[in-house]
């Protein structure tokens, strides 16, 4: 299918604005923004690995699948949010896959976090089939999620980008264009690079603070006033009893699990380790949020850093 006819047919389905939203994977993600999408008045039809996970978005209207390429075969406009690079690649070209049904002009948005190069793969397999792939990965945790303030970095030709928008800001405060497919990974990866590696600091530094008798609460005012702020010390403070509606105030339960952590920085390593980039911090994060994922932590939010830092001294 040549450019200018999937250009056109991009732009149609922009001026459709109320036509089905397909959306495959409704976890801590994924959830809440299919939910912004159905309370903006969008038709949508999900699908999850996990049926039960359904159930509220169903609840609210939307029309519930038994696969990915069911939803290809009744929507024009799909998004993915997904754990990890194998999960894009089987929902996309596995036997039930996007690409088995996938109308031509399609456009296929994945906010999934995932290898550029993965990225890349599924865009050349959906223009092979005549659809259009865009990587939208987010930043902003459940919390942007829930009130539609999620950051959308994209990647993809600029048409898409446009075509695009008008469902970016149902769920999103930020939407910035990136450049061509990859480029929202990686500008994504090393967001979260600098995420680890400020949380594991933020840990550290009220760990320190407590320990030399500052109520928590005082010190994270001060980190907050002061040139130490950071998004983990002011919106997201790992402490139990700092601030409320964070994972930590509910024994680091919802957010980005440390599993999902560990693999964003496995992504950042392989692209460091690919372009000869030098991240010493990086790595160090990565290490760390592995042990952690082999001592029980995998499922807690990866703020959880500053309780496993106060197990390793037996606190």
């Amino acid at each position: 299918m040549n450019a200018e006819i999937i250009k056109s047919n991009v732009s149609l389905r922009s001026m459709a604005s109320k036509t089905p939203v397909g959306f495959i994977g409704l976890g801590n993600m994924g959830a809440p923004m299919a939910k912004n999408l159905v309370k903006n008045g969008y038709p949508v039809i999900a699908n999850d690995v996990f049926p039960a996970s359904c159930k509220e978005l169903q609840d609210m209207g939307a029309q519930v699948v038994d696969s990915p390429a069911e939803v290809a075969e009744k929507a024009d406009r799909i998004i993915t949010m997904l754990p990890s690079s194998p999960n894009v690649k089987e929902v996309y070209t596995g036997p039930d896959g996007i690409l088995k049904k996938v109308k031509k002009g399609t456009l296929l948005i994945d906010s999934s976090t995932i290898d550029p190069e993965v990225s890349k793969e599924m865009a050349v397999a959906a223009e092979k089939m005549g659809a259009v792939f865009m990587d939208a990965p987010v930043s902003g945790g459940v919390g942007a999620a829930s009130t539609a303030k999620l950051t959308f970095m994209v990647g993809g030709v600029e048409e898409e980008f446009k075509a695009a928008q008008e469902l970016f800001t149902c769920m999103g405060a930020n939407i910035v264009y990136c450049g061509q497919v990859g480029t929202g990974q990686a500008a994504k990866i090393c967001n979260n690079m600098l995420l680890a590696i400020g949380m594991i600091g933020t840990a550290e530094t009220m760990n320190l603070g407590i320990r030399l008798g500052l109520d928590p609460k005082l010190l994270a005012k001060i980190l907050n006033m002061s040139s130490g702020r950071c998004w983990s010390s002011d919106m997201y403070n790992p402490v139990p009893g700092v601030m409320e509606g964070v994972p930590s105030a509910n024994n680091y339960q919802g957010g980005c699990r440390t599993t999902l952590m560990a693999k964003d920085l496995g992504l950042t390593q392989n692209s460091a380790t690919n372009t000869k980039t030098s991240i010493p911090l990086g790595s160090l994060a990565h290490q760390i949020y592995r042990v952690m994922c082999s001592r029980g932590y995998a499922n807690k939010d990866f703020s959880s850093v500053f309780q496993f830092l106060r197990e390793e001294e037996g606190q």
